[in-house]
């Protein structure tokens, strides 16, 4: 639990509009005497690990023609990489990311909370520990960061946590929209991808989808009796053909965890105490009063959001839609006429995050938005996000 809201900086009352700025090139990050950098990556053989090394080779960030050094559980594992050829992972300790400029972090939140902080301190100076874990986002003096949202954080920090995926994706399109009209309200359902469970997840989605589609009472034994099969593991229930509104644990007031994140984590990078409490101020300026239901659909990769907002200042979609266009890592998907939209097919794979169906909400009139978002969340929410936090880190 974090501290007092003291700790936290609030935006100011007046909203000004938010500049317009370009999508942003990979950043040239070297350091002095345009050395490389020296990088690791524990939990390199994992999903978000593969990511990971993708990234930097895709962003060109400076490892050197050794690339980064891979770390794990335990040594000997062959990594294929495309730039650096096959790397071979070395047993993971803190005394062998010692001099390191950057680590990242692709393992569990028990590991970070061990081992991050001693890895920081035996950086090189300068050097940042980016962790992808949930176990370090509400610590105070520990930054959770989306560069083109919060990225001014960066400088300083040794340890910086990379939010959500869920969280990530929202605040693309969200912050925009916050910066030039304030927001009162989100309320937002999700719609997850299997592989937001890892591997497991989309291998089972597989799996079960090849039993489904080849017998016939697959709805009667799974869906209707809920027998326990070799397809139905990873998740509550068996997800081919079917949605589950139920991603991570339940907590006391009736929401899953993976739900409060969305609200602790938007209100931390907005600038407000993550925690709500009796002393929230929810006048205009003060933190939004933020809901989401997450659930978990039958898709391999990208997770989609439909978000409804009440912003503090008149918003028509004409003037959301130009503040959209505006920013860094967005992309506006929505011709209708033309069936353009935002969708886990065409943001699979794709560094921005798509926002589309911008429309008025009946329901809060004029200050009402409805939209939908669409983004990767192997990349925008963990891969890409933490490269990014380290190009801020060490520019």
């Amino acid at each position: 639990m974090l501290g007092a809201a003291a700790a936290f900086t609030r935006p100011a009352k007046s909203l000004a509009p938010l500049p317009r700025r370009a999508t942003a090139a990979p950043a040239t990050v070297t350091m002095a005497g345009g050395k490389p950098l020296k990088v690791g990556i524990v939990g390199a053989t994992g999903a978000v690990g593969a990511e990971l090394i993708g990234v930097l080779e895709k962003r060109g960030f400076p490892c050197g023609d050794a690339g980064p050094t891979l770390f794990g559980s335990a040594g000997g594992k062959t990594v294929s990489t495309a730039k650096w050829g096959d790397l071979t992972t070395e047993a993971f300790s803190v005394a062998a990311t010692a001099g390191f400029d950057v680590v990242f972090l692709a393992a569990s939140g028990t590991f970070a909370e061990e081992h991050a902080f001693d890895i920081a301190a035996g950086l090189a100076k300068g050097g940042v520990v980016v962790d992808n874990s949930s176990a370090l986002r509400y610590k105070d003096g520990v930054p959770l960061v989306v560069p083109e949202v919060n990225g001014d954080q960066c400088a300083g920090a040794s340890v910086i946590a990379n939010p959500n995926c869920t969280t990530a994706i929202a605040l693309m399109a969200l912050f925009p929209l916050f910066a030039a009209f304030g927001l009162r309200r989100v309320i937002m359902s999700t719609y997850q991808a299997a592989s937001g469970a890892g591997a497991a997840g989309m291998a089972e989605l597989r799996e079960g989808v090849k039993v489904a589609a080849g017998d016939e009472d697959y709805v009667d034994k799974m869906g209707r009796f809920g027998e326990k099969t070799p397809v139905y593991d990873a998740f509550a229930h068996p997800l081919a053909f079917n949605v589950i509104p139920h991603i991570d644990v339940f907590q006391a007031n009736g929401y899953t965890k993976e739900e409060m994140k969305v609200t602790w984590e938007t209100r931390k990078i907005l600038g407000f105490d993550p925690f709500p409490s009796d002393a929230d101020d929810y006048s205009d300026g003060g933190p939004p009063r933020v809901s989401c239901t997450a659930v978990r659909i039958p898709t391999l990769r990208a997770h989609s959001e439909a978000i409804t907002i009440e912003t503090v200042k008149p918003c028509t979609p004409e003037q959301a839609r130009a503040v959209l266009e505006g920013f860094p890592g967005l992309k506006v998907a929505d011709d209708t006429a033309n069936n353009v939209y935002p969708m886990p097919l065409t943001s699979t794979g794709s560094y921005d995050v798509e926002v589309g169906r911008i429309r008025r909400n009946d329901v809060f009139g004029d200050n009402g938005l409805d939209l939908f978002v669409c983004g990767d969340q192997l990349l925008r929410g963990a891969a890409l996000n933490a490269v990014l936090i380290a190009e801020k880190a060490c520019a």
